[in-house]
């Protein structure tokens, strides 16, 4: 990879600690993991959330704690709960496209409104132990939105922006829009990393001089063995081993389990077939039996 940095993007309900644990022992070739975000939820800091920042469910792995908020005063209870916590890296996301945290005004809702961001700038001012970095998008509606915050972005004391080439109200319809990308970075004043279809880490598509380095998030979902040299199938049965184990081990009964584990094949690429035996299976003596018949 020429010494570009890596980072696996965050995913709600899929890269969890025990997701990432996995990968890390199994595969590797990430610098940084990015945790799903934390959030305000009923007025306090959520604490399934913290349960997953927890630095002994991170010992080992390089991980990124991010946060989504709305204005300055969330987002300053969100660093308190992280600095708490004993961290002094934190990410914030300023690009989650999910409706429900757009009308917020949170996610890439808080690019359509730059008062806001300014009182998140002013926060990260008064946090100068902190290591603060921003994933966002071009915009919620428009290109221009995020070219709007863009002069408060700078003045940001950020490692680095991760730039997912889309609209918010694109959820991750179309394609990235790598001009756009192109654009941005030229205004931008912090090292830019890429996010975006990414799904091959040789094929050049990503390539952009003077980047610093891509983040990789559904693409890695679903190949993540793309950064190793196992094969699929070796991969797959070692990270499922360890996901497996924690599940049994800390969640009761076949249907939690089972939510719990779906959600580790549903991005995977692998047989279309096979797939659906593994996500049809109702009790876990079914399930073991669908996952030991995969051929890759």
């Amino acid at each position: 990879m020429n010494g570009h940095y890596i980072a696996f993007a965050p995913l709600q309900g899929y890269t969890d600690a025990v997701y990432r644990r996995a990968h890390r022992e199994c595969v590797g070739g990430v610098d940084e993991y990015y945790t799903p975000f934390v959030r305000i939820e009923k007025g306090d800091v959520r604490r399934k959330d913290l349960r997953d920042t927890a630095p002994s469910a991170n010992d080992g792995v390089p991980t990124v704690p991010q946060v989504i908020a709305r204005d300055g005063d969330e987002f300053a209870r969100l660093c308190d709960a992280l600095q708490g916590q004993g961290w002094g890296r934190i990410d914030l996301n300023m690009g989650c496209p999910f409706p429900m945290q757009v009308k917020a005004g949170r996610g890439s809702g808080l690019l359509q409104q730059p008062d806001k961001v300014d009182e998140i700038l002013k926060e990260m001012l008064r946090r100068p132990e902190v290591t603060f970095s921003v994933k966002m998008r071009l915009g919620q509606e428009s290109e221009e939105e995020g070219m709007a915050v863009l002069p408060i972005i700078n003045e940001m004391p950020l490692l680095h922006v991760t730039l997912h080439p889309r609209l918010g109200r694109q959820q991750y319809k179309g394609t990235a829009d790598k001009e756009a990308f192109l654009r941005f970075m030229e205004v931008c004043k912090h090292p830019m990393v890429y996010n975006g279809d990414v799904v091959e880490v040789e094929n050049g598509e990503w390539r952009v001089e003077n980047i610093k380095g891509i983040m990789l998030g559904r693409g890695l979902l679903a190949r993540p063995w793309m950064l190793g040299d196992k094969e699929p199938h070796e991969v797959i049965k070692e990270m499922h081993d360890i996901v497996y184990r924690h599940a049994t081990e800390h969640l009761c009964g076949d249907s939690q389990i089972l939510s719990h584990l779906h959600a580790f094949w549903e991005y995977l690429d692998i047989p279309h077939k096979q797939k659906k035996a593994i996500m049809k299976a109702t009790t876990l003596l079914r399930y073991r039996e669908a996952v030991a018949a995969l051929q890759l």
